[in-house]
């Protein structure tokens, strides 16, 4: 299983949401800081979120991308304001590995479906999920469409990650929604990475038991609930 620590950054810095709500902000600081942090823990993927991006649709975090790059050389998967192909093309070109887009999908499907095209694999299916219901734009609205079947056709478009999360567990510390999660991944065949919830060794345990492909860490490791070398010496891989 691929753990993936989370850099959140929301005007030029790390922090974590409680539930997705914006006005619930914990600030943790420099996110470059944390990046080495996260690196020197033995991380071989960073997963970086521009928060910023998502709620407005305008990106800016092409910079911190490409420092992290420059310094650490460690993956990186991002997400947050990608909400066309040229915002794709920016954020690789910037040095992320692969790119996760939910809002693109339903906003602008025919651009999406372009950009799985040209983009192939780097492309990673954003699925956020509120009441089981695709939730979109920073998770402020709701799509007509479950998140079950919203990862069948991204599997049919040729996809084959998509990252699962659980709003109403994110940033809570309350436990994964594991049971929804493996869910997923076995109606849709996507190798889904957990996002949302996740609190202890405990989850990571049920997660890798359960056969989950990846699982990003949040609040859990900036908390210091999960020791971040101690989880990937055991769980990653």
């Amino acid at each position: 299983m691929i753990l993936f620590p989370a850099i959140d950054i929301l005007n030029g810095r790390a922090v974590r949401l409680y539930k997705g709500d914006k006005n619930a902000v914990t600030d943790y600081g420099d996110p470059l800081a944390f990046a080495e942090k996260w690196v020197s823990a033995g991380a071989e993927w960073l997963h970086v979120v521009d928060l910023s991006g998502a709620f407005s649709g305008e990106s800016g975090i092409d910079p911190v991308i490409a420092e992290i790059k420059k310094r650490f050389g460690v993956k990186v998967q991002s997400g947050g304001g990608l909400r066309r192909i040229a915002d794709i093309e920016k954020r690789l070109a910037a040095g992320a590995d692969r790119v996760v887009v939910g809002t693109m999908a339903v906003a602008a499907p025919d651009e999406f479906a372009l950009a799985v095209y040209k983009f192939k694999n780097k492309i990673v299916a954003g699925i956020d999920a509120k009441g089981g219901m695709l939730a979109v734009k920073g998770w402020t609205e709701t799509a007509d469409v479950t998140a079950a079947v919203f990862g069948k056709k991204c599997k049919k478009m040729g996809i084959e990650c998509a990252l699962f999360t659980d709003i109403s567990k994110d940033g809570a510390m309350q436990g994964a929604n594991v049971c929804e999660t493996v869910r997923l991944q076995k109606e849709t065949g996507l190798n889904v990475i957990a996002s949302g919830g996740i609190s202890g060794m405990a989850d990571l345990e049920n997660l890798q038991e359960s056969g989950v492909y990846g699982a990003v860490l949040g609040k859990s490791i900036y908390s210091g609930a999960i020791d971040l070398k101690a989880a990937i010496e055991k769980y990653n891989g």
